[in-house]
């Protein structure tokens, strides 16, 4: 059975056709209109006539940001889409009724195409983290991904690693998300350029840049070895890898994988996570050590694991 997965975005709608090997067969995308929620359900629908035109499919699964009740229906919140228990699943299935259709995280859905055709297709028990903007996880245990009781189970980037730290968008203080993702990346980058000496190149930047660092600039330097972004590189594997060691002590996964746009970063970004790892382990030296790895399949892993999700259930609803 082909499938469409569906991977909304914080800017843009990506669409495919997916075979049940994971390949893509025909794509399409548009701009999301995040301004205007009845919009954007008018882009999904489009879009899914536009790629079940010329394929003949069976189901379609939606990955949206935020959080999405345990019958993959519903989207609890949503942070940067105007979605509040909004039964998106009921929405579509009205407007596209000759077809199943599923609503999944959108990091879960990256974290299942990973672990069913990417880094993770040899193990059974995978943690993925996406760094990007914020943090996304996915968990993958005994070959299923897990949930949790109400479905918003594996929301990594809100595990708490700094007692009465820097405050989070999701209400908390501390969460890892504001120490390890793409946002941190930017600040700690500042840090290191307004202390100057290593950070003299990551100034410079700034001050070309109108006085602001992006994130496409940081990660410029970091892939040209500048010390001054490899210091702030650094800062967040630590944060990152001393997260990844209390995981390890509650779920034990053969492979944790990092997606998202700073794990372009590669080598860079996994040496000081896994430094931060081993040094925060317990019982090290006597708790098997898992594998660090980057990401396979980048950009497509969205829309790759809506349309398998989406698939899987179709057969066992």
């Amino acid at each position: 059975m082909h499938a469409i997965g569906i991977d909304i975005g914080g800017t843009k709608i990506a669409g495919a056709v997916v075979t049940e090997l994971g390949e893509i067969l025909a794509e399409d995308r548009v701009a999301t209109n995040a301004a205007d929620p009845d919009a954007m359900l008018d882009d999904v629908v489009a879009m899914v006539t536009r790629l079940r035109a010329s394929h003949e499919v069976g189901a379609v699964g939606v990955a949206a940001p935020g959080f999405i009740d345990a019958s993959q229906s519903i989207v609890y919140y949503t942070p940067n889409i105007r979605w509040r228990n909004e039964p998106l699943r009921q929405k579509l299935q009205q407007r596209i009724g000759d077809l199943h259709i599923t609503v999944d995280n959108d990091a879960n859905a990256a974290g299942w195409a990973e672990f069913r055709f990417g880094a993770g297709r040899l193990v059974s028990d995978m943690t993925m983290l996406t760094i990007g903007t914020g943090v996304g996880g996915a968990i993958v245990t005994e070959d299923r991904l897990f949930r949790g009781g109400f479905g918003t189970g594996g929301e990594i980037g809100h595990l708490r690693i700094v007692p009465n730290g820097l405050p989070c968008g999701c209400g908390a203080r501390g969460c890892i998300e504001q120490y390890g993702s793409g946002r941190a990346l930017q600040r700690m980058a500042n840090d290191v350029a307004d202390a100057g000496g290593i950070g003299s190149a990551l100034a410079d930047a700034r001050e070309q840049n109108g006085g602001h660092l992006d994130g496409k600039i940081v990660g410029d330097l970091i892939l040209a070895d500048d010390p001054g972004a490899l210091a702030a590189l650094r800062r967040l594997g630590r944060h990152l890898g001393e997260a990844c060691a209390s995981l390890s002590a509650v779920l034990d996964p053969q492979l944790f994988v990092f997606g998202g746009g700073v794990a372009s970063a590669g080598d860079r970004l996994l040496e000081p996570i896994k430094q931060a790892y081993l040094g925060n382990l317990p019982v090290r030296g006597y708790h098997p050590e898992p594998d660090f790895v980057i990401a396979e399949l980048v950009n497509d892993a969205g829309v790759v694991g809506a349309a398998d999700l989406a698939r899987i259930h179709a057969r066992t609803a």
